[in-house]
């Protein structure tokens, strides 16, 4: 059965096709990686051969390649070591000889322009093992839509190989640093998940802060410190569209979307106590949800919207606490020596993701939501600030290594295999990575 779709985007619509297995066989089940932690983990071994066709070819497949070097469970294979180069995806590869260089799947494709300008691209995934088409897809779509389509391609893959949801077809919004030190232009900006495409979304005339994309829209919400008081703003990334979701007297911090996209919950001050709140975006009626002597903040949903992770001083030092969306007692899950913030919980449920401090280091870390299973990922002078990929399997955080004149993004995943840095024209901090685009 052939399955149609289209994702919009900036550039115009990309339409996509199923492509039916070659000789029409049915493609068994493909096989499942492993992604648990343990010491026997080995990433799948994928030959991604160059796509035939024009310039857009060589940009697709370059690109489809780096996202694999990334995704730390696919490796791929050098190109300088495959028995052929396919000539593209209408006859299947010599998969014997793949086997011989122990790859276990094979990538193979086109994409070349249309007489009418738009660009058609075509791949299909062979499993060496079964010896059948393990995936196939089709997009047509403008020029201009390159490396999405390549992200889509990349997406496709991953899900087929690992058995879990795609992560490259998404953006993240950051704060980029330039300048002095001393004077630092601080803006908020966008980019793809790779570093890619950055678009500033404003000027910097303001100073912005702890930017956060909705998990049901393309919608952003920040905090912005002019000459009056600090707003919570709302803003549209691809329509521009801003609004003030709230000017609150004092300092506001750390507003977060809800799963379902319609409400924010935010930490206010009122002198010297600091608690949470929520806000219906629709009514804009505002809910107080914690009544303590003590500063609470960074508050993050859990993906059922049930119930709050949060940070507090209430027990004497920054620990990490869960309780009910509504409000309630609140139970301290983090025990561990040193001081615990910026919790985030996973898209998945199953992690809360924390910035650790102790003997002066700061770490990224996820435990579960009981707080048992506590795992440090990365280790630094100073990191903060982690973020989800929708598919919950791996993080960005900012690092101020010290001895430098600003912070930079990295990324790590959720077993802290592997970490990379993200490329930004200048320095970083921020990230708040975005759901999978429409």
């Amino acid at each position: 059965m052939t399955t149609i779709f289209t994702r919009r985007s900036a550039a115009g619509l990309i339409a996509g096709a199923a492509l039916a297995p070659l000789g029409f066989s049915p493609a068994r089940a493909g096989r499942v990686l492993d992604l648990r932690a343990g010491g026997g983990f080995q990433p799948i071994a994928v030959a991604v051969t160059h796509f035939a066709g024009d310039e857009a070819a060589r940009t697709l497949t370059s690109v489809v390649v780096n996202n694999f070097k990334r995704s730390v469970f696919l490796r791929p294979i050098e190109p300088g070591s495959f028995p052929e180069q396919a000539a593209g995806p209408d006859s299947a590869p010599n998969l014997d000889a793949f086997r011989a260089i122990n790859a276990q799947y094979v990538v193979t494709g086109r994409s070349q322009r249309g007489p009418d300008g738009r660009v058609k691209t075509e791949f299909r995934l062979f499993d060496v093992t079964t010896g059948e088409q393990a995936a196939g897809q089709q997009y047509v779509t403008d020029s201009a839509n390159t490396r999405r389509v390549a992200h889509l391609v990349s997406d496709a893959v991953f899900t087929r190989v690992t058995g879990e949801k795609g992560f490259f077809d998404t953006r993240v919004v950051f704060v980029d640093e330039s300048g002095p030190k001393e004077r630092r232009r601080k803006r908020l900006a966008i980019m793809d998940q790779d570093g890619a495409n950055v678009r500033y979304l404003t000027r910097g005339d303001e100073l912005v802060v702890t930017p956060r994309f909705s998990p049901s829209s393309q919608d952003v919400t920040y905090m912005s410190f002019g000459s009056s008081d600090p707003k919570v703003l709302l803003l549209n990334i691809e329509s521009g569209q801003r609004e003030i979701v709230g000017n609150f007297p004092g300092m506001t911090f750390s507003p977060r979307f809800s799963p379902d996209g319609q409400k924010i919950i935010m930490s206010l001050s009122q002198g010297s106590s600091t608690n949470l709140y929520s806000m219906d975006l629709r009514s804009r009626t505002t809910t107080r949800l914690t009544d303590t002597n003590a500063i609470d903040t960074s508050p993050s949903y859990a993906p059922n919207g049930g119930e709050v992770v949060f940070e507090s001083d209430r027990g004497g030092s920054q620990q990490i606490y869960v309780m009910g969306a509504n409000g309630g007692g609140a139970k301290r899950i983090s025990f561990g020596a040193g001081h615990y913030s910026t919790p985030v919980w996973s898209p998945k449920g199953d992690y809360i993701a924390f910035t650790k401090q102790s003997n002066g280091s700061f770490s990224i870390g996820v435990m579960k939501p009981d707080g048992s299973g506590e795992r440090i990922l990365t280790e630094g002078f100073h990191n903060e600030g982690p973020t989800w990929a929708p598919n919950g399997l791996f993080l960005m955080f900012f690092r101020d290594p010290g001895g430098q004149s600003g912070s930079k993004i990295h990324m790590v995943d959720v077993f802290g295999r592997a970490e990379f840095q993200v490329p930004t024209p200048s320095y970083g901090s921020d990230p708040a990575w975005g759901p999978l685009q429409d």
